[in-house]
């Protein structure tokens, strides 16, 4: 007789869908200010109860509390918020172009700016990021051009990437912001490689990853861990838990019954879990991670929490696979309204102001599509010369392309 019940294959489902208003119980809070600060030299074993915290800063007051409320300069907040603004009123446009045709594909990083912005203002502009699809507030921390963004974007005569990449799939090496890569996690091993190299040439520069709650299914994601643990590579091991990859939950790639961030204690990495909406804790959070890489003492592994408010792309509908006002619900609340709030509280921001900053920067991106798109649009047919395919491949252009250059007359 058979003493066991038939065995069941266990498949994680989300706690909401269409139609069920999603339950975040699962997400495992802590209350702002309760989560302790290691010191820079901690062991990576050291520091497991933080891979299962949530570090967070700002109350829902607006108050910044406990040991991560470093004395950060207004300036500095004032910057974060402009930078995460712009993200988002970039954004807004830009899905609207596609909506009209004139670019392909979008994919926006709404409900999950700060995360970009203040990694962005607390690593040096040298460091260099290696990021997903989603991290165009880098971009927008940095300054970069937006006129150059919006023709990446349009992939006309003046896209600097010449029309070689998707949409949004951007390349600035002058600003830090390494290629990105459309088949995901590539980025988080040549983010260690790079680490390594930097060490290996006795630099200061540290790198910084990026990854989603998705692509830590990958192998590229262990392979990654397991040469910045070995080597110490001074890198920042990012990964965005924003609870959804293209349709699927994040438990799907192992977030169930575990964090992200407890992945990286059980490969000997320093790992904190960190409120991804909070941009003070943000900003505290990566700049403790990068004075250990920039001391020799190793990476860190970051899970951030946040959630994709919009769809994954310009061609997803998130409301066949989950509530439709699931952000509305989200418990770490919208990052721009946060800091906002408290930025407002400490008297470094006002409604007025915020009116203005808005106008201000809608403005400029106003004027930045219209001079980018006097270059062409997508439906416009103003793309790169045919001739382009034949250069940035060999320093020298060998005798058998230049033949099949002057074959198609160009």
């Amino acid at each position: 007789m058979n003493e066991y019940a038939p065995l069941r294959l266990h498949v994680p489902e989300p706690t909401g869908r269409p139609g069920c208003q999603t339950d975040f119980s699962y997400l495992r809070l802590n209350d702002a200010g309760q989560v302790r600060k290691p010191a820079i030299d901690a062991e990576p074993a050291g520091t497991a109860d933080l891979a299962y915290g949530l570090i967070r800063v700002l109350d829902e007051q607006g108050r910044a509390l406990g040991p991560w409320a470093e004395d950060i300069g207004p300036e500095v907040l004032r910057q974060g918020m402009r930078a995460m603004l712009k993200t988002r009123l970039f954004d807004s446009r830009m899905v609207v172009a596609q909506r009209q045709k004139k670019m392909s594909f979008y994919m926006q990083s709404l409900g999950e700016e700060a995360i970009g912005s203040g990694q962005a203002l607390a690593l040096n502009r040298s460091d260099m990021c290696f990021p997903t699809y989603r991290q165009q507030s880098i971009l927008m921390a940095r300054d970069v051009s937006l006129v150059e963004m919006i023709c990446q974007l349009l992939s006309n005569e003046r896209d600097p990437l010449k029309g070689r990449q998707l949409p949004i799939m951007y390349s600035v090496r002058e600003a830090g912001f390494f290629t990105i890569s459309g088949n995901l996690a590539t980025q988080f091993v040549q983010a260690v490689g790079w680490a390594m190299a930097s060490a290996i040439k006795g630099d200061t520069k540290i790198a910084s990853a990026w990854i989603g709650d998705g692509a830590t299914a990958e192998s590229d994601f262990h392979t990654a861990l397991t040469f910045a643990h070995v080597y110490q590579a001074p890198v920042i091991l990012n990964v965005v838990n924003n609870q959804w990859a293209i349709s699927t939950f994040q438990a799907i790639a192992g977030g169930e019954s575990t964090t992200f961030a407890g992945r990286g204690v059980g490969c000997g990495i320093a790992s904190l879990r960190v409120d991804g909406n909070d941009f003070i804790a943000v900003y505290a959070a990566s700049r403790w991670a990068a004075e250990r890489a920039r001391r020799g003492l190793g990476p860190t592994l970051i899970e951030w929490v946040t959630y994709r408010a919009g769809p994954h792309s310009t061609s997803d509908d998130p409301s066949k696979y989950r509530p439709a006002d699931d952000w509305s619900h989200f418990p770490l609340g919208d990052p721009i309204a946060r800091l906002k709030q408290h930025l407002v509280a400490i008297g470094h921001w006002s409604e007025q102001e915020h009116q203005a900053v808005t106008a201000e920067l809608e403005a400029e991106i106003i004027s930045a599509q219209k001079e980018a798109e006097q270059y062409g649009t997508l439906a416009g047919g103003q793309m790169p010369s045919p001739a382009s395919i034949f250069e940035d491949v060999y320093k020298e252009m060998p005798e058998h392309l230049r033949r099949q250059r002057q074959e198609l007359g160009i």
